[in-house]
């Protein structure tokens, strides 16, 4: 028959019992505690002097009826920041100065450039518009370039923003939390606005050795529209005619194709070598030799590069 303890609240049993669960502190009455102080309790929780200093300092500094040298610097910033301002308007407005009058035919910007420009250009090239036949000609290497950097920050942009397929599978049937929720209205009207958009798009790319336009800006067009569909109805419904294969092979295609077409546009010049490509009769649409070809291959690139960025930063895929 087991003992019972008369002093059983005091054996060291049963404190050690309640101390494991947490009924009693054994600290208690045996530590001198003090509450911390109102101040210590802003911020962080535990007291942190470093901290408590700093503030009084940055108090100090901010504080302009005391500190005169912080008020002092303030005003010499402003300043010396106007004065910088002003000093730059002054030196802007004296360089304008100096430019050529606008339309005087002694400038240094009317020489012998832009008479070849102006007087050879429809003669050698064959296109109407000046502007497309000097940048897709005279300079066609700079257009190049300036299309190698569409391809260049469109694949940049895949590379960092790019989700992976099975993430974007698994949100497919969730996929209207990405996408616009049906709107009858604006679905009707995109179904007539697009159609007007590619064709406009399609015409500006085309027409432009003829008139203002061209490829980079009948490209923008088409990317125009482009996001206009996929807002309207859809990233799933897009890709029933432009998916990601679609993008894949117009513009690495276009892109091959305008690279092989200034290859040979180069060798020919560079050589004195005569262009095989008819220039055709100025004024019609089939005319203007090469510029015609690199319009739509300047196009296909843009307005691929236009969606790219939109599908890219908003859902991470085609």
């Amino acid at each position: 028959m087991s003992r019972i303890r008369d002093n059983y609240e005091n054996s060291l049993w049963n404190r050690l019992v309640r101390w494991v669960n947490g009924d009693t502190d054994p600290f208690k009455g045996r530590m001198e505690m003090q509450p911390l102080r109102e101040a210590d309790l802003k911020g962080d929780s535990v007291y942190n002097p470093d901290r408590l200093d700093r503030e009084k300092v940055e108090q100090y500094l901010n504080d302009l009826s005391k500190n005169k040298e912080m008020k002092a610097f303030r005003f010499l910033y402003c300043l010396g920041s106007v004065a910088f301002c002003l000093l730059l308007i002054a030196v802007l407005l004296l360089t304008v100065s100096h430019l050529p009058v606008l339309g005087d035919p002694n400038g240094p910007n009317n020489n012998e450039v832009s008479a070849r420009y102006i007087e050879h250009g429809t003669e050698e090239f064959g296109a109407i518009n000046m502007v497309t036949n000097m940048i897709l000609s005279y300079r066609g290497f700079d257009t190049f370039g300036e299309t190698c950097v569409l391809f260049i920050a469109a694949t940049c942009v895949i590379v960092l923003l790019r989700r992976p397929e099975e993430e974007i599978e698994s949100t497919k049937e969730t996929d209207w939390q990405y996408e616009p929720k049906p709107d009858a209205i604006l679905q009707r009207i995109t179904r007539i606005v697009v159609p007007v958009i590619f064709l406009y798009g399609f015409y500006i790319i085309l027409n432009g050795h003829l008139s203002p336009g061209g490829g980079f800006s009948g490209g923008a067009t088409v990317g125009a529209g482009l996001i206009l569909y996929v807002t309207t109805f859809g990233f799933h419904n897009t890709q029933r005619f432009f998916g990601e294969k679609t993008y894949d092979r117009v513009k690495v295609g276009a892109l091959s194709l305008y690279s092989v077409t200034m290859i040979y546009y180069f060798y020919t010049g560079a050589n004195a070598l005569k262009n095989i490509f008819p220039l055709g009769t100025p004024g019609n649409i089939l005319s203007s030799g090469m510029i015609l070809p690199i319009n739509i291959f300047v196009g296909l690139e843009v307005a691929c590069t236009i969606y790219a960025f939109f599908a890219m930063f908003r859902r991470g895929g085609m």
